[in-house]
């Protein structure tokens, strides 16, 4: 399945690979609408189905550990996948393919935001899009359940973290507890024997901090910007800040983008620069220590029990996510008839993602 390794490629194909990621990343980054969960998705449908570019046992490996590290998930997975294909440089080629689109996007809706006081109306293609991201994400947890639910104890396991979950356990604490029960299970007979207020290197330190510490996806966000931003330097009101996150969820790509927001409302364009940068950067360097483990661990008969217990608590979170994320979005007859619709083109045609968002921006739009 996997191809020809990066290292033994002549230059010219080197630097076909090395297009071959740039683009598709950058339509990634432009597609990519719903948050983490649906970002993975398009990536298994994009590089594992189609592509063939990595088994979908090392896919799902990595959604595991990218949960359990700082940083932006979605993120992160496109990072590893670059670094896979294309080495070091096309770690760098995929991470920036991805993460450009969404902050420009981001940039124009800071200008309109500060220039006018308000967001655009985008709600009719928001509300066609979000369904359609849900048949996406459903349909991407049926093809990774095959490589993790591989019996009747990982079926048990996966109900009973999904129950805990639904109690009310938080994320980090469940998937690594899952992982490490998973390897005692696996083991268990061997172990019988404000704008010109702060400076722009200020501005890129904060958000740093932030892209080291930050667990999970970026949802969390909110909470580590009014921290730092409104609690703590005093530069942003937190109505600025919600409005940023919101900017961030409806700009398809990463949410971490919501930095490039922040970072133009503090000091134009070199804030938002300085902000996404320092955001983005441990995510890559990260994946680029992180890398020769992930091999080590997989290897290990022992250790890599880890792994299989963190991979299904991650399935069973992002079913999670799904139902929540259906319960928001699929809230009438037009929304739910676009969610099956988007299902049944998808299950029956394969066709790309891509045309499945804009269908669905197109139908909102229409309907709204």
């Amino acid at each position: 399945m996997e191809q020809k390794d990066y290292k033994l490629l002549s230059r010219k194909d080197r630097l076909k690979r090395q297009a071959e990621i740039s683009k598709v990343f950058i339509k990634l980054g432009f597609i990519a609408f719903g948050g983490p969960a649906a970002h993975i998705s398009m990536m298994d449908d994009e590089i594992v189905e189609k592509r063939r570019w990595i088994s979908r046992e090392r896919f799902v490996d990595f959604i595991g550990v990218s949960n359990l590290i700082p940083g932006p998930n979605s993120t992160e997975m496109v990072i590893y996948l670059g670094l896979q294909r294309g080495g070091l440089l096309g770690l760098i080629n995929a991470g920036t393919s991805f993460i450009l689109p969404a902050m420009l996007l981001t940039l124009v809706f800071a200008y309109l935001y500060r220039e006018y006081g308000s967001i655009p109306q985008i709600t009719s293609i928001l509300a066609g899009i979000k369904p359609v991201t849900i048949a996406i994400v459903i349909n991407a947890l049926f093809r990774l359940s095959k490589a993790i639910i591989k019996d009747r104890m990982t079926i048990f396991f996966a109900i009973i973290i999904g129950v805990i979950y639904l109690l009310g356990v938080a994320e980090i604490p469940l998937l690594f507890v899952s992982g490490l029960i998973m390897m005692i299970i696996k083991n268990r007979n061997r172990m019988k024997n404000r704008f010109h207020s702060i400076s722009a290197p200020s501005i890129f330190f904060v958000f740093l901090k932030i892209g080291s510490v930050l667990y999970g996806s970026g949802y969390v966000l909110l909470a580590f910007l009014e921290a730092e931003l409104v609690n703590g330097l005093g530069v942003l009101t937190r109505s600025e800040i919600i409005d940023a996150v919101a900017i961030g969820q409806f700009i398809p790509g990463p949410l971490f983008t919501t930095a490039t927001f922040v970072g133009y409302l503090l000091k134009s364009t070199s804030g938002a620069i300085f902000a996404t940068i320092g955001i983005f950067l441990p995510a890559f360097i990260i994946v680029l220590i992180l890398n020769p483990i992930i091999e080590k661990i997989r290897e290990s008969d022992f250790i890599a029990g880890l792994l299989d217990g963190i991979n299904i608590a991650s399935l069973v979170l992002m079913l999670a996510v799904s139902i929540k994320l259906a319960s928001d979005s699929i809230i009438n007859i037009e929304t739910l008839s676009i969610f099956l619709t988007a299902s049944y083109l998808i299950l029956k045609f394969k066709i790309n993602s891509a045309w499945i968002i804009i269908l669905g921006g197109l139908a909102g739009w229409i309907i709204g």
